[in-house]
């Protein structure tokens, strides 16, 4: 018996021995970050405050811009992902795990068109349109995402919500500007509104023969500092975006090189 008992537990043993979870990886300083970002985002009544700020600063503008008659109609510009929608149940499912965004996953996420929005920016599309300003939406999103981006913003009851209005990213090219002068040859752009400063302005593209760095962007943002808050609406965005392209150097890490990169650029205050 004291031999059969014994057999038992050193089977039981040996069971639990083999079903020991593996050791997952820790998260990496950039997946915690853009874990705690999308917290601040979907939680603090400080985002909330910023995007109305924003979108308050928005509605003067459009008032003023759209005093005086032009020889054209008016528009005004706007990104769709973090200055429209909010991406950050999808930000945090990838970064919780410790993973990437890929392309495969997002577009699974697209494709649900269930993004919320983000606050103050239906309010104030819908303000826009009812003075009789065109929305146009220049996204980087494929061109297989439009019909479901199209359902996401017939959700919330946006305006110009349809092809011509709907401008997708076409082929590898991510700059906006050829968009932007497309609207620009029929429309007067009062305003654009945007969270990557690319949503703004081509001295922000990042092309392969031009990279950007940390300090072209900031050269760049002092010569268009009069613009902020006057054309350009900037939403805050900490989860992603150019600056932490360019904080990586343009190229492509894993978590222990980006880990190290990142240590290396804070400033710390010493003991």
């Amino acid at each position: 018996m004291k031999k059969a008992l014994a057999t038992l537990l050193a089977g039981a043993m040996l069971i639990a021995a083999c079903s020991v979870p593996k050791k997952t990886q820790p998260l990496s300083m950039a997946n915690g970050g853009k874990v705690w970002s999308s917290l601040w985002q979907q939680r603090s009544a400080e985002y909330k405050a910023l995007c109305f700020q924003a979108y308050n600063l928005a509605k003067l503008r459009l008032n003023e811009a759209i005093r005086t008659a032009g020889n054209k109609p008016f528009a005004v510009v706007t990104d769709i992902d973090e200055t429209l929608l909010d991406n950050s149940p999808y930000d945090t499912m990838r970064a919780d795990s410790n993973l990437e965004y890929s392309k495969e996953t997002w577009k699974a996420w697209t494709d649900k068109a269930i993004a919320d929005t983000v606050p103050g920016a239906p309010a104030f599309f819908k303000y826009a349109a009812s003075k009789g300003v065109a929305v146009f939406y220049i996204t980087n999103r494929g061109e297989d995402e439009k019909a479901a981006t199209i359902k996401n913003l017939q959700l919330y009851g946006l305006p110009n919500t349809d092809d011509e209005h709907v401008l997708m990213k076409q082929g590898k090219l991510s700059s906006k500007e050829g968009r932007r002068q497309s609207v620009l040859s029929t429309y007067n752009i009062v305003l654009l509104c945007g969270d990557n400063l690319p949503d703004f302005d081509a001295l922000y593209d990042n092309t392969e023969d031009k990279p950007q760095t940390e300090q072209t962007r900031a050269a760049v943002t002092d010569r268009l500092k009069k613009e902020f808050g006057n054309r350009y609406i900037i939403i805050p965005n900490p989860a992603y975006g150019d600056w932490e392209s360019v904080l990586f150097d343009n190229k492509k890490l894993k978590n222990q090189q980006r880990d190290s990169t990142m240590r290396a650029k804070l400033k710390v205050s010493k003991p």
